[in-house]
């Protein structure tokens, strides 16, 4: 499981959602019960008002003014009485009609209330006479506790004037308020703790699922760590997760081909370390006890000195491509003439030529000059290990073709020998470093499998490449081109040229690691990372 801190990415990360939940339950409560409250106050108020308004109407009709005091029939103080008792009944209020003074005229049924035989407070009545009020009181010594009162006053035809005649007061119980809040605040708890209980399960298995990738990437990274280049991450949706689940997984695949070179190129080079050491320790240790005769020490030396110049090349090439891995291979441009490099080459295996039967072909390309830009001494050492792998692996008997074109923007030189060829499934490997084809394995025992993954590091250098092509047992071909105008890039990136004083030493390997030649480069090209 991730780790940052002390709790685990999943339990932050859920800890975190569902604290913002708890948070946002606890607002919507608060102002759910806020609005209903608000609402129900105002709503109450409405109904007050409204009802205590319809009995002041009522009051207005049925009262008479006689020598300026109230008059209320005994057939309409029965009749308001009973629909005093009806609207008090309807909207469960105590509805009661006071004088302008505060004295009980007509009440819902006298209830259980003092106001039959208390008069409502001076002032509240000097407020209510004013017009319509809503307040929160007991109305003095009427209700032991405050209630809610709405007040109308009673307006009363006299011939051409109005009159206040009267007050209609509508009353009812806080507390039947304070429970109805307390009842939606029980409801919206209960139905927030199960909706929040609902939401947590929603929360932990979508955690548990985003989180779930990282999980498995950071098992993954403690494998690769231990040396487990086998293991991968499913990448399961395209999301930023998915992105780097696929990224980690690129990581692995090249920490994995690294992993696999480093291993290959140790066992190779273990392989050819050990091979002429081993011969050497033996024959030495020979002479040394007496073993080998004093007559056949001179023919064992030979072979020592063989096996010295042997582990003299692998190091040359170790060097080398040390050199290359590091961008720290130089090339010496300069002006050069690409046939006189193929004709010298070839006059150095005319030995092996002649001894094979070997027919030369397409010479007559060669016999202009073709002018290049590049480093003679590398191009040489390219030459060569295409010239002697091709007579390596020409038949006998067989032919070796040049041919040297020039087009508009590059030059191009092929070399081709009839013979076995390459495997197609061999083909695509043979550029790689310490790659040997089952056919240069029994002919080549020399070989370390080098030279062809310096040729074509050589070709980027100088902003060409090499390619391959063969028919098995027909021929095999490479064709090597270098650019007519400035190179453009190589294998690590873009070339700067700048002078260097006292130069350095090039060394130009064969195809199986033999020293050709060394040259004084006084221009150098390095590669800008």
């Amino acid at each position: 499981m991730l780790v940052t801190g002390r709790k685990s990415l999943f339990a932050q990360y859920l800890t975190v959602s569902l604290v913002i939940v708890f948070i946002s339950f606890v607002i919507l409560g608060t102002m759910l019960v806020f609005f209903v409250a608000r609402y129900s106050d105002e709503d109450r108020k409405s109904l007050l008002l409204e009802n205590a308004g319809r009995v002041s109407e009522l009051m207005s009709e049925q009262t008479v003014v006689v020598n300026n005091n109230v008059h209320i029939g005994d057939t309409e103080t029965v009749w308001l009485s009973s629909v005093i008792q009806t609207i008090s009944a309807s909207i469960n209020a105590d509805i009661f009609v006071t004088d302008t003074k505060g004295k009980t005229l007509l009440c819902n049924d006298g209830g259980i209330y003092n106001h039959l035989y208390s008069t409502v407070p001076e002032d509240i009545c000097e407020q209510a006479v004013r017009g319509r009020m809503f307040i929160k009181s007991s109305l003095g010594d009427i209700y032991g506790e405050p209630r809610y009162v709405a007040a109308v006053p009673i307006i009363t035809d006299v011939g051409s004037s109005k009159e206040l005649t009267g007050i209609v007061f509508a009353t009812t119980d806080v507390v039947s308020f304070s429970n109805s809040k307390g009842e939606i605040i029980r409801i919206f708890f209960y139905a927030a703790i199960a909706t929040f209980a609902i939401v947590a399960c929603i929360i932990w298995f979508f955690s548990f699922k985003m989180i779930k990738p990282l999980r498995q990437m950071s098992i993954a990274a403690k494998k690769l760590a231990n040396g487990d280049f086998s293991v991968r991450v499913p990448v399961t949706s395209s999301s930023e997760v998915g992105t780097l689940a696929r990224a980690f997984n690129e990581m692995a695949n090249s920490l994995s081909v690294s992993e696999t070179t480093r291993r290959n190129f140790i066992a190779n080079v273990s392989h050819e370390l050990k091979t002429p050491m081993t011969t050497i320790a033996g024959f030495i240790d020979g002479i040394l006890d007496g073993t080998i005769p004093q007559n056949k020490q001179k023919q064992y030396l030979r072979i020592v000195s063989t096996e010295v110049k042997r582990l003299s090349r692998l190091v040359a090439s170790m060097l080398s491509l040390s050199r290359i891995d590091n961008g720290e291979l130089r090339i010496s441009k300069q002006s050069f003439n690409l046939a006189d490099v193929v004709i010298s080459t070839l006059l150095t295996f005319e030995q092996k030529i002649e001894e094979r039967h070997i027919d030369i072909q397409g010479l007559d390309t060669c016999m202009k000059p073709v002018k290049v830009e590049g480093d003679p001494d590398l191009i040489y050492q390219v030459v060569y290990n295409l010239f002697e792998n091709a007579v390596k692996f020409v038949d006998t008997g067989g032919y070796i073709k040049v041919t040297l074109t020039e087009f508009s923007d590059r030059t191009e030189l092929e070399i081709k020998n009839s013979g076995h060829g390459i495997e197609p499934d061999e083909l695509v490997h043979i550029f790689e470093r310490f790659y040997k084809t089952d056919k240069s394995r029994s002919q080549d025992k020399n070989g370390m499998g080098l030279g062809l993954y310096i040729v074509k590091t050589i070709m980027h250098l100088h902003g060409g490449d090499i390619t391959a092509s063969s028919v098995v047992d027909e021929y095999c071909s490479f064709t090597l081109w270098l650019p007519r105008n400035k190179p453009q890039g190589g294998v690590k990136g873009r070339f700067n040229s700048k002078k260097k004083s006292g130069g350095s030493s090039v060394t130009v390997l064969g195809s199986d690691g033999t020293i050709v030649s060394t040259a004084e480069t006084i221009e150098e090209q390095h590669i800008d990372d």
